[in-house]
């Protein structure tokens, strides 16, 4: 148990250390949609967004940040959990990384409009990258900021005789590091451990009926 739980706390922690230190290095270093061409199919594209992963928004940002704290504490619990039953430590590590990817975009949700002063577009002449500030000094509030976005890969552009996405960029989304591994671990879990997950999610089930009928007596 003690070698699942360590596993666990070193994947959680470095991956939110390697997200804020991408985040912060892009906020203070280049202007609101500034690009920077690494290949023809890689930028480094610095976006903002107050919605969920890849740039979506449609809900407000405290509603999501509020919902992501759950959605935390709840991955938590299973993860505390099924440490405790010895799970496979693959499995573990999938959990630890969406884990670990929410809590990096709560952080930005949380505490950067406290701590930086907005990022402006590069157009007009005298935009300046952000800057730290005293705390409570940014340009929001608690629960309020905007989550840092720079990741860019336009892969190829659909042919314009393609019907409804003709011309589009194929995978034109701009994401983080903490998306990137909120994503991988869902997919790794899905590919190499859905029968555990279903072990998982029928034992969950078994437990609320066998309590939902005690309670019933």
């Amino acid at each position: 148990m003690k070698l699942r739980s360590t596993i666990a706390t070193l994947i959680i922690l470095l991956i939110i250390l390697a997200d804020q230190i991408i985040k912060i290095s892009v906020k203070i270093s280049m202007c609101l949609y500034d690009k920077i061409h690494v290949t023809d199919w890689f930028y480094i594209f610095f976006t903002e967004n107050k919605g969920m992963a890849f740039g979506m928004s449609f809900i407000s940002t405290l509603w999501l940040t509020l919902f992501r704290l759950g959605a935390i504490a709840f991955f938590v619990h299973v993860l505390v959990k099924q440490i405790r039953r010895q799970a496979p430590i693959g499995f573990l590590v999938c959990l630890s990384m969406i884990i670990a990817g929410a809590f990096g975009n709560i952080i930005d949700n949380s505490l950067y409009g406290l701590i930086f002063t907005e990022s402006a577009p590069l157009p007009p002449p005298f935009a300046q990258p952000a800057h730290f500030v005293e705390f409570g000094q940014g340009y929001g509030s608690f629960l309020r900021g905007h989550v840092v976005d720079m990741f860019y890969f336009p892969l190829f552009r659909w042919p314009d005789w393609m019907p409804l996405v003709a011309g589009q960029t194929f995978f034109g989304a701009v994401f983080n590091f903490a998306d990137a591994a909120i994503s991988c671990g869902a997919v790794a879990m899905l590919l190499f451990y859905h029968k555990y997950l279903s072990f998982v999610l029928s034992s969950s089930k078994r437990a609320q009926d066998a309590t939902d009928k005690t309670l019933s007596k």
